[in-house]
């Protein structure tokens, strides 16, 4: 790793001299300048990581030179620390310069032990920021709609709104159902922004127990009820001057939902256990994979909110509606998956794309995302064959886009208990693969009572001993 870089200016050359040596000792590049000048000529054609700078000087004094400093780094895009030495009788304008962006100030004498630590520490802090700005760079390319993969009519249409929205401040409203990609998309418009320098706070609302709704989207003070023995942040002050996604905003109850239309309405957020209300900027995207206005029809859902949310509109395609999609994410796929794993697989055999392409993911992206990376895992040569594939996936019964059993009757007769007994099985294992595991979604992908999917997973052994 190369040396950081160490400006010394001082008209001291005494001083100057010392500070070169001590910091050259310290292992760091060094270069020094006799004047405020000569210091920002080196500055110019050097670029230093810190500046180290006498506050009184002839010509160009410390002050001036802050500011130009400050100038030209922000034009770079960079930071670069400055640090004051002073005389104890221009302290208070040191202090001034602290104001308009000096890291700190030394007051002659000095201890070196004291100048060490507060280069090193200014030098850290710039290292730090170095690598948060490097991260959402890389974030923002990450998210961008590069990684929304698909050429299909249905995802152009998707890409459009995605574009028309990135420049605005307005709400929006992603739709689709679980696994399609919608914490993606929302990511694209976060990154897309202007606010992509800010935070982005997700927020799964079928996650929080009602009774922690509003202490976790607004936080609360110390004391505001038994076991509050801190305050704590709540999700949107962590994400001001940024988006919060509001996941599976359908699961939100009532009592919190006229909270938080006020919260969107008013830009203020109401702390528990604070008599005081705190501003917030904040863009809010939601995602559903209900059917909202029939929520609001019901009086399950507030018809202000879904209006104050629902200002654009984003309705994600399933995966079974966009076919053609599902070679290049299959490959998108592969290839992520193969880097991580240092797997030499670079492609499937034309048996398991087709066998990729016929089936129905009930899972949508991420199922297809699951399936793609066990087959790798499992793949030993350089193209992924149909036994890598999960047997739901290499079929066993066709089942048409309405859902019933395509196969020729046999005339010599078939057992129609062990063939009906077969698909349900093959539903019930996908569900759970496409919630995760998890039961009470299962039971809604599927149309029947949690009772009832457990009593199914009973009869076929698939209840995990529950």
């Amino acid at each position: 790793m190369a040396s950081e870089r160490l400006l010394v200016i001082d008209d001291v050359a005494s001083l100057r001299e010392f500070l070169g040596i001590f910091f050259r000792r310290e292992g760091y590049d060094v270069k020094t300048a006799a004047s405020g000048e000569e210091g920002l000529e080196i500055f110019e054609r050097w670029r230093p990581d810190l500046v180290i700078t006498d506050l009184q000087m002839p010509g160009i004094n410390g002050l001036e030179l802050l500011r130009k400093v400050k100038e030209w780094a922000a034009k770079d895009g960079v930071d670069v620390p400055v640090l004051l030495i002073t005389a104890h009788s221009t302290i208070s304008t040191a202090v001034d310069a602290m104001r308009e962006g000096a890291f700190d100030y030394i007051p002659k004498p000095f201890l070196n032990e004291e100048l060490r630590i507060t280069v090193g520490k200014a030098l850290s802090m710039r290292r730090l920021a170095a690598d948060n700005a490097r991260m959402r760079a890389e974030l923002g390319e990450r998210y961008q709609l590069g990684q929304l993969v698909g050429n299909s009519a249905a995802m152009q249409q998707v890409y459009t709104l995605v574009r028309r929205v990135m420049g605005t401040r307005i709400n929006c409203l992603i739709i689709g159902e679980s696994g399609t990609g919608k914490e993606l998309v929302a990511r694209a418009v976060h990154y897309g922004s202007e606010r992509s320098a800010g935070p982005f706070i997700a927020v799964n609302c079928g996650a929080i127990p009602e009774n922690l709704f509003e202490s976790e989207l607004f936080g609360y003070r110390k004391g505001a009820f038994t076991g509050a023995t801190r305050d704590k942040q709540g999700m949107f002050a962590a994400a001001h001057n940024g988006t919060l996604f509001l996941d599976e905003i359908g699961e939100m109850p009532l009592s919190m939902q006229v909270k938080v239309l006020r919260a969107l309405a008013e830009r203020k957020i109401a702390v528990v256990g604070d008599t005081n209300e705190t501003p917030v900027d904040v863009r809010v995207v939601a995602a559903t994979n209900r059917n909202l206005e029939q929520e609001v029809k019901e009086g399950r859902f507030r018809e202000d909110l879904y209006w104050r949310l629902n200002v654009v509109q984003i309705d994600l395609p399933p995966l079974r509606d966009r076919r053609e999609d599902i070679p290049a994410l299959s490959m998108h796929v592969l290839e992520r998956i193969a880097k991580e794993y240092g797997k030499k697989v670079h492609g499937f055999t034309p048996e398991t794309m087709a066998l990729l392409k016929n089936y129905r993911y009930p899972g949508n992206v991420r199922e297809l995302q699951n399936i793609v990376e066990r087959a790798v895992a499992l793949e030993s040569g350089p193209l992924v064959t149909p036994s890598s594939l999960p047997e739901r996936v290499q079929g066993e019964v066709s089942v048409a886009a309405h859902g019933e059993v395509e196969e020729e009757f046999q005339v010599e007769g078939i057992d129609l208990e062990a063939r009906l007994r077969a698909v349900e099985r093959r539903y019930l294992e996908q569900a759970l693969v496409a919630t995760e595991g998890n039961k009470t979604q299962a039971a809604k992908l599927l149309g029947i009572t949690f009772r009832s999917l457990r009593y199914r997973l009973k009869a076929f052994d698939m209840d995990g001993g529950e």
